[in-house]
């Protein structure tokens, strides 16, 4: 039994996170018992990475600030107030807090003609399995799952999306919510091809689909290398979080609220933030392709945190950027949504795959 813990120990210790910044006060703590072996945990890197960053810890923070953040910004560049109310002293961000608490307390109904089980399952079954793509997407050299085929594997969990809001609706059992899943099942299916094919050009520029590499072998940024790639990277990602001016399905003035019009309480809470959570995965991916990954000026004191800032700066910039389409752009018909998807962006796509075989010919 302790030849496995020390072999196990011995596994974690050889692919720790380095933080020069607190290596004295982990010192000390290496003489509590057992708080060594705690300390190992937490500072190998594919828990880290799960636990703290890109995962749960900075992914929360963003999914619950960044509602606020969003609501703020549009409402300054507007010229309104925004989140004012509760606490106003510190600029209404206590109204998330609000928002929470009310979904957490308010009560769940299931209509009658609902598939109850289904209904109940698929929210909570949708927000786990959009964590997933964390688990390959590098922060720095910090990344949970380092495998060739992580774009591949990310592109892949992206795409399943469209199955689980088709889900939604079908279980609400509603007209209503089968016209808003049919609506967004057609705008994820348009910006789809041309969101992969966009990657694939990145695939071909790097010669490899190891995410940790694409982004430590950016020389010269990607955006840079192919920005016909990463324009069209970027509007298919404001289609498939459903940011202005492709909220289609969410219109208010039509269709109430898609495929979730049926949904109250802590499941249409989750369900609210799953754009959130899509946009934090899809901005680092983002990141990662285009914008150089953690790639910045090293700060010596965080050690590999510095990646991992630089990473996280990047994708919160790429973030504020689609949210702040919404207070440029009105909202797109369906029809105008998917010819913008099948057409220009298609061919965008297509002129993007020619740019990268050009340069790899060339190079």
């Amino acid at each position: 039994m302790m030849e496995m813990i020390n072999g196990l120990m011995n596994t974690m210790l050889s692919n720790q996170v380095s933080i020069p910044l607190i290596e004295p006060m982990l010192d000390m703590l290496q003489g509590i018992p057992m708080m060594g072996y705690m300390i190992a945990l937490v500072l190998w890197k594919p828990f880290f990475a799960i636990v703290i960053c890109p995962g749960l810890t900075v992914g929360g923070v963003s999914l619950l600030f960044f509602p606020w953040i969003e609501r703020k910004l549009c409402a300054r560049i507007q010229w309104r107030v925004g989140p004012h109310e509760i606490v106003w002293w510190l600029g209404g961000v206590i109204q998330i807090l609000a928002d929470t608490l009310r979904f957490l307390f308010q009560e769940v109904i299931v209509h009658k003609d609902a598939h109850k089980r289904y209904f109940l399952q698929f929210p909570f079954l949708t927000f786990i399995a959009f964590l997933l793509p964390l688990l390959f997407i590098p922060a720095g050299n910090i990344v949970a799952i380092k495998t060739p085929y992580g774009l591949q594997i990310v592109l892949l969990l992206l795409c399943l999306f469209p199955l689980f809001v088709m889900g939604l609706g079908w279980a609400s059992n509603s007209r209503f919510a089968y016209i808003g899943t049919v609506r967004e099942a057609f705008v994820y299916f348009a910006e789809e091809v041309p969101f992969i094919i966009a990657a694939l050009a990145m695939i071909i520029l790097y010669k490899t689909s190891d995410l940790t590499l694409m982004a430590s072998e950016q020389c010269i940024p990607g955006i840079i290398l192919n920005p016909i790639a990463a324009l069209t990277f970027f509007i298919a990602a404001a289609m498939a979080t459903s940011r202005m001016p492709f909220e289609i399905a969410e219109s208010d003035q039509e269709l109430c609220a898609g495929p979730h019009v049926e949904y109250s309480g802590i499941a249409f809470g989750l369900i609210y933030v799953l754009c959130y959570e899509k946009g934090y995965i899809i901005s680092g991916l983002m990141t990662v392709l285009f914008l150089g990954g953690g790639a910045g000026p090293a700060i010596p004191y965080l050690g590999d945190l510095s990646g991992a800032f630089w990473f996280i700066l990047k994708t919160y910039f790429v973030m504020t950027t689609l949210f702040v389409l919404r207070t440029i752009y009105p909202r797109y018909r369906l029809d105008q949504g998917l010819k913008i998807g099948w057409s220009p962006m298609l061919i965008m796509a297509l002129i993007a795959l020619a740019v990268s075989l050009v340069e790899v010919a060339v190079i």
